[in-house]
């Protein structure tokens, strides 16, 4: 019975950047070697970064790809290894796995099943393969596959691995992060696995990508559909795991059109053995606040700033953004702005320096009072007589926004918005005001969610780091005399089970409230925000949490009439 040790190396890529990419692959590369590995596992598309959209639109984008592919190869002396990339062929593109081995380019396998749904455009890039690839390593025989090919029942892959070809199936993902996407995936493999009676090695991808976070947890599946292995999440990770595998004598020729490659048995594992183990687990707000912290950090840096910017006013929002940002980036790194109107109170003001000393982030002062007499002074006679309104309130925001983005100019910081998802889908928010910014950090959090995590901040650092006057406090914006959200909203406990059902579940407003909520509520939020949608075009990008974020997931006309369930 041979012993395969293989290695599922889960990497962070930035998208583009081949030097960078193939120097980190080709580190992981001497680590698996140096861990006895005989095959080593990458990524999907892990080579020019994932997700790269209309970068594959470019002929050179695609040769820069297939020269850094050769330059990998060249670090697989004495190990094989699978490693995704974009791959063109006689005028067309493909989601391809190279089958690397010893310093050669031995093939590749295209992805057959091509995932156009949620936020994946694949059939916009790739041309679906044809057949499939299977390597008989030392006696073992693998067979290759990549992502959506585990995930759609009667799939090529399934077809090969039914047939009795392989005892192993390799997968390859970049598959995205929403709560609970780790059981979700979890179910997808096994099932495979009992489907076929193999043995499943999934590695997926790691990193903050724009709006999405893709969190690692590669798995390794029992033929009869257990967990055998699970790697860390939110985290780099080299996963080595010793199989025990009967031999592949016996075994089928595969059917054309797909291909069988046979390499020489490799030596014994060196150095200790690598017995199956499994990351410890995580709660919904362990996982949201990782995801959170890995976005906001990855966005960051990799798009070159060094140091962030937001508004800090006391509010639990912006205390949840400023915990996130400092964990992410250190402490040097966060910038809080204290904006002071004549409606902010005593408490809120506190709780902002009391936040800040607790994070041990600078505040900057920057009172709005004066600010906004001149604006109001000059545009009184545009304004013409009768009682001011929700301009004025706007005008605070905006003013702060303002604020905001000057020190942004001044200084090069990027600035953090601090809607929450609840806020955003109703728009009770102002555009150029709180929306102005480079990044949303909580942007697809609804507001009860909010809370748990500020309780899990807390729990996390074992003292009150968010103060809890601010977790306490009934939520405001503080831009009028005693003003409460629910003077305009209803109870956030309320709304957010009425916007996950409308905005992640598509469900009609007469079947929202059929669940038991009273009619007039619902038809007003669902009128809030379908009327909204020309403000989140343009938010800023914000890391996906939910099943169905706005922006990549959630496509809807802003001019758009239609309204289900309406009596």
């Amino acid at each position: 019975m041979p012993t395969l040790r293989i290695a599922l190396a889960q990497i962070n890529p930035v998208v583009g950047d081949f030097a960078a990419n193939a120097a980190l692959i080709a580190g992981f590369l001497r680590q698996a070697w140096q861990g006895g590995a005989h095959l080593a596992v990458f990524p999907e598309l892990c080579l020019c970064g994932y997700p790269p959209e209309d970068l594959l639109l470019k002929p050179r984008f695609l040769a820069d790809t297939r020269q850094a592919l050769a330059q990998v190869a060249q670090a697989t002396q004495g190990i094989t290894a699978v490693v995704g990339y974009a791959e063109e062929d006689q005028g067309q593109v493909y989601n391809s796995a190279a089958l690397l081995h010893d310093g050669a380019w031995l093939a590749s396998y295209r992805k057959t099943e091509l995932p156009n749904y949620g936020v994946f455009d694949e059939k916009r890039y790739f041309t679906p393969g044809q057949g499939g690839l299977l390597l008989d390593l030392g006696g073992v025989r693998i067979l290759l596959s990549i992502c959506e090919d585990l995930w759609v029942p009667g799939s090529d892959s399934q077809r090969a691995a039914l047939a009795n070809q392989a005892q192993v199936t390799i997968n390859i993902s970049a598959s995205p992060f929403h709560a609970g996407k780790l059981e979700l995936r979890r179910q997808i493999v096994s099932d495979f696995a009992r489907r076929t009676g193999t043995l499943v090695c999934y590695a997926n991808l790691l990193g903050g990508q724009d709006e999405l976070v893709f969190d690692g947890g590669s798995l390794i599946i029992d033929p009869q559909g257990g967990l055998l292995a699970c790697a860390r999440r939110f985290e780099q990770d080299l996963m080595l795991c010793d199989l025990d595998l009967p031999e592949a004598g016996g075994l089928p020729q595969p059917k054309a059109p797909d291909r069988l490659l046979c390499l020489p048995a490799p030596p014994a594992p060196a150095g200790p053995s690598a017995p199956p183990a499994c990351a410890p687990e995580m709660g919904l707000e362990e996982e949201v606040y990782r995801a959170l912290v890995l976005g906001t950090g990855d966005y960051v840096r990799k798009n070159g700033f060094k140091k962030v910017v937001l508004g800090l006013s006391g509010g639990i929002d912006s205390s949840l953004v400023a915990a996130v940002a400092a964990q992410a980036l250190g402490r040097d790194n966060v910038v809080g702005v204290t904006m002071p109107s004549q409606f902010t109170s005593k408490e809120t003001r506190s709780d902002a320096e009391v936040m800040a000393a607790n994070l041990g982030i600078r505040l900057i002062t920057v009172p709005i009072k004066a600010i906004l007499a001149v604006y109001l002074a000059e545009l009184e006679e545009a304004f013409g007589p009768g009682p001011r309104g929700v301009e004025v309130e706007n005008l605070q925001a905006r003013i702060r926004g303002n604020t905001l983005m000057a020190l942004s100019n001044r200084f090069g910081w990027l600035v953090l918005t601090t809607g929450n998802k609840s806020e955003t889908a109703v728009g009770y928010c102002t555009l150029y005001g709180d929306m102005a910014g480079g990044f949303a950090v909580i942007k697809d959090v609804p507001k009860t969610l909010v809370y748990q995590l500020a309780a899990h901040v807390n729990a996390q650092a074992g003292h009150e780091l968010i103060p809890q006057s601010v977790i306490d406090r009934p939520p405001s914006a503080e831009l009028r005399p005693d003003q409460k959200d629910e003077d305009s909203l209803p109870p956030y406990a309320v709304l957010d089970p009425i916007l996950t059902a409308y905005v992640e579940q598509d469900k009609a407003l007469d079947e929202i409230a059929a669940l038991g909520f009273e009619p007039g509520v619902v038809r007003e939020i669902v009128r809030l925000v379908d009327l909204n949608e020309y403000k989140r075009r343009q938010a800023p990008p914000g890391v996906k949490i939910t099943p169905k974020a706005f922006g990549r997931d959630r496509r809807l006309p802003i001019t758009n009439h239609y309204r289900p369930g309406w009596d």
